[in-house]
């Protein structure tokens, strides 16, 4: 009968320490388990503050982009406001000029190739003005410098450089004298 009671404690020991080995296995895998996670909520933690200091780099970068936007557009305000007086001063000097002493006529050319300008100083001195050309019918536009004799007139056309056709703009200036506009007819 000695033998019947130590086998339900042996048996309870194999099962006690089977028990004990699997809580003990399971302990492990729980300890390995909360590492495991431990490591990855370290890993997130990291990413997250090189994101956040990613953003503010961002928007650090976004607020002095729009600090330069908002001086570069009050520098080209500063600047239209400039522009704007200057034209201004430019448009009251021109008009304080005396009237550039030139007639201009337009003719048909004897070649049969568009207008001619026929160009007249009416001063008794001798001219050196600046013609301005533009072409509303084909975008391009030309200057010219021209030597104009006293109270004589000269031709400026094809051969000279220029095709004069209905709609052209013309533009006399000279450094003493206003503007003077035209449109060809």
């Amino acid at each position: 009968m000695a033998s019947a009671p130590s086998q339900p404690k042996r048996r309870g020991l194999a099962v006690s320490i089977g028990l004990n080995a699997v809580l003990l296995v399971l302990v492990c895998g729980l300890a390995l388990y909360a590492f495991m996670l431990k490591v990855d909520l370290g890993d997130l933690k990291q990413r997250l503050s090189k994101e956040v200091e990613t953003r503010q780099q961002a928007e650090r970068h976004l607020i002095e982009t729009r600090n330069q936007l908002t001086d570069g557009m009050r520098e080209i305000e500063q600047l239209k406001a400039q522009l704007a007086f200057q034209k201004t001063d430019a448009q009251q000097a021109a008009a304080a000029r005396p009237a550039l002493p030139v007639v201009v006529g337009f003719r048909s050319s004897m070649l049969g190739q568009g207008l001619v300008a026929v160009i007249e100083n009416t001063s008794d001195r001798h001219l050196t003005v600046m013609l301005a050309v533009r072409s509303l019918n084909v975008p391009t536009a030309r200057r010219f410098t021209l030597e104009l004799a006293p109270n004589a007139s000269t031709e400026f056309g094809h051969l000279e450089g220029w095709q004069f056709a209905p709609g052209d703009e013309v533009r006399l200036f000279s450094d003493r004298f206003g503007a003077l506009n035209i449109t060809v007819p």
